[in-house]
């Protein structure tokens, strides 16, 4: 590879915001001169969007808006729900999009909600349910949210304690028109545009099998598999970026075995065939 790395647009979850990736974003830079700008969605806490002027279009916008920054493509790397919006941008955008990273994320076909693939998986995996019956909703239905507890149980149990609190802490209101979505996508468009895929195997939130279904259903994904939970961002950020920089410079090449994240921080790599059906 020739010239600077692209830059990468990193894309947060529900509940979250642009804060969750501090601890990742200063490993790409160090390791291999990747900028990163993280973004923080509308509607999440940081500015006046209300609930009910939230949107997937209005996500896909903001990030669009974000892209015009760089003159050159970027890479988009999405944690959990961010993944439908990674979609849907590329979807958009895709002259402006190399790659799109999915960390244990809603990588989803055509017309698809992460709902209807609970509903599929529930009857043989009844945790899949994971983080829903532990919401708490406002009074008027537009915005759940998730108490500390249920937090540091399902998204943040094998990160350092300190900085799961604080996450836990940090979390916001998520208006629920900018998570219960569908994505529309195409061969031509979307299609068109590299994937990896993060799996993080102890994850309460998204399970295992329920990571793996996506695959699936979204064939052509190279596949990297992590002991991690929900975030490995918060909970591995140095063997997170270890294994997406190879992605992100263009190297297919296998990534190594590694270790540091309690001393079982294995990595397994592998290219899926096939591409968007």
């Amino acid at each position: 590879m020739s010239g600077a790395p692209d830059p990468v647009v990193l894309i947060h979850g529900a509940w979250q915001g642009a804060w969750v990736w501090d601890h990742f974003k200063s490993h790409l830079v160090r390791k291999a001169g990747i900028a990163a700008v993280a973004v923080d969605l509308p509607g999440n806490g940081r500015d006046d969007v209300t609930p009910t002027d939230v949107s997937l279009d209005r996500y896909v916008v903001h990030v669009g808006e974000i892209l015009e920054q760089f003159a050159q493509p970027v890479s988009l790397v999405a944690h959990s729900g961010g993944g439908m919006i990674a979609s849907a941008v590329a979807e958009r955008f895709p002259e402006r999009i190399n790659r799109i990273v999915y960390i244990a994320g809603m990588m989803l076909p055509d017309g698809m909600a992460f709902a209807d693939l609970v509903a599929e998986l529930r009857a043989d995996h009844p945790d899949v349910i994971g983080i829903g019956p532990h919401l708490v909703w406002s009074d008027d239905g537009l915005t759940s949210r998730v108490p500390a507890p249920a937090a540091l149980a399902y998204f943040f149990h094998d990160c350092a304690d300190g900085d799961a609190r604080a996450a836990a802490a940090r979390l916001t209101p998520q208006p629920e028109r900018g998570r219960d979505i569908r994505v529309g996508l195409t061969s031509e468009r979307f299609g068109r545009v590299s994937r990896l895929y993060v799996e993080a195997e102890a994850d309460r939130s998204i399970i295992l099998p329920c990571q793996r279904r996506m695959q699936a259903l979204v064939p052509g994904a190279d596949v990297v598999t992590l002991p991690t939970g929900h975030a490995p961002h918060l909970a591995a950020p140095g063997l997170l970026a270890d294994v997406l920089i190879p992605f992100l410079i263009d190297d297919r090449g296998t990534p190594l075995a590694l270790s540091g994240h309690g001393g079982e921080a294995s990595v397994v790599h592998q290219s899926r065939s096939g591409g968007l059906e």
